[in-house]
């Protein structure tokens, strides 16, 4: 066959005279299809990392086995480690005895220094990103560590007035490029504006009965159980302030920090008023009872009514849980009473801020007479 039939020969096997394609075969032909079997594991594809580093290691122990069967006696259980008589060796090579983890999160000794604590969890600085946010982040005198400020960058009012409103308060302000801005923000949009929050220094459940024995008044503090917003934290704040209340208690995990968020929400009222956190929330309640304090709990289905509560005249912590969810069960039980407050049927609930604030009106209303 010479070079111009080769094309043409090519051509005609796959279709007809009319051009169009000729049927298939439907796998049952010479060419049929045929299945390739199952996977095989990683250690056992030729030029897989895992084969590789399998081959290296069964050679490694092979070279080893005799003077490991006279030094032990045991290298006949050695084989059957799953994780290869390499392993194995590193193993015997550390001083300690113990299998070092390659992953700086994981559970080996190394994990407790790598781990780096959440973002607005009270031990690492927060970052505000945009013009606006850290204007009224300025505003309403959130602790600021630094302000930075990009390099080059037009500038307008907000620019100016961040710039203004953190000298007047003692605010560092520096100069930085976008990708320092990018990283420090972890890629949100700042508009070449961010600002570096301090950390929350949070107070303990008990020095919330201690502030109150120093006014020398009957103690009254809100404890949240599974609020997520921080704004509603805020909000809360606020309210506590407002009425009389010597504190909040928040839960270390499954609930809102105090965050920039919270810190706007509550305009100036977290500078007043101390925010404790709690390790458990149920046990730090029953340290308040324990302690001689009464704990009502604000739940739909609750008996008593606010506005009758008799234990508003004595220590008391206020519990508010989830506008979904409400409070959690182990929570509940470690209330002495389920209080509910009177609304329409109509509506479904009320949220988490609302609920707290017309309690605590309630509650400062029965104190009052």
């Amino acid at each position: 066959m010479s070079a111009a039939d080769g094309p043409r020969s090519r051509h005609a096997a796959g279709r007809t005279k009319s051009g169009k394609p000729r049927p298939g075969t439907g796998g049952q032909g010479r060419r049929k299809l045929e299945g390739k079997g199952p996977t095989p594991p990683a250690a056992q594809r030729p030029g897989h990392p895992a084969a590789k580093r399998a081959s290296g290691s069964g050679s490694a122990s092979a070279s080893r086995r005799p003077a490991d069967q006279s030094g032990s006696g045991s290298g006949s259980r050695r084989s059957a480690d799953p994780y290869g008589s390499g392993s194995g060796s590193r193993r015997s090579a550390d001083p300690s005895g113990s299998r070092r983890s390659a992953d700086p999160y994981g559970s080996g000794p190394s994990a407790a220094g790598a781990r780096r604590p959440a973002r607005g969890a009270g031990e690492a600085a927060e970052f505000v990103a945009g013009r606006n946010p850290v204007v009224e982040s300025l505003r309403a005198r959130v602790p600021a560590a630094t302000l930075y400020v990009g390099a080059r960058i037009s500038r307008d009012e907000r620019v100016d007035e961040a710039i203004k409103l953190a000298a007047d308060r003692g605010v560092p302000v520096l100069e930085a490029g976008p990708a320092e801005l990018d990283r420090l923000t972890g890629g949100a949009l700042h508009q070449g504006l961010a600002l570096r929050v301090r950390p929350y220094d949070y107070a303990h459940p008990d020095d919330l009965l201690a502030r109150a024995a120093d006014a020398g008044q009957v103690p009254l503090i809100v404890a949240l159980d599974g609020v997520t917003d921080p704004r509603n934290l805020g909000a809360i704040v606020r309210s506590a302030a407002a009425f009389g209340a010597h504190g909040v208690v928040v839960p270390a995990r499954r609930g809102a920090g105090v965050t920039a968020g919270a810190w706007k929400a509550s305009a100036g009222a977290l500078a007043r008023l101390p925010v404790a956190r709690a390790a458990n929330l149920a046990r730090a309640l029953q340290s308040y009872r324990d302690a001689g304090v009464f704990v009502a709990g604000l739940d739909g289905a609750g008996q008593v009514t606010v506005r009758d509560l008799d234990l508003a005249t004595a220590p008391l912590v206020l519990v508010t849980g989830s506008e979904g969810k409400g409070m959690s069960r182990i929570v509940t039980q470690a209330c002495d009473v389920l209080v509910r407050i009177p609304i329409a049927a109509a509506t479904e609930s009320l949220n988490a801020g609302i609920a707290t604030g017309i309690a605590l009106y309630e509650v400062a209303s029965v104190r009052s007479r």
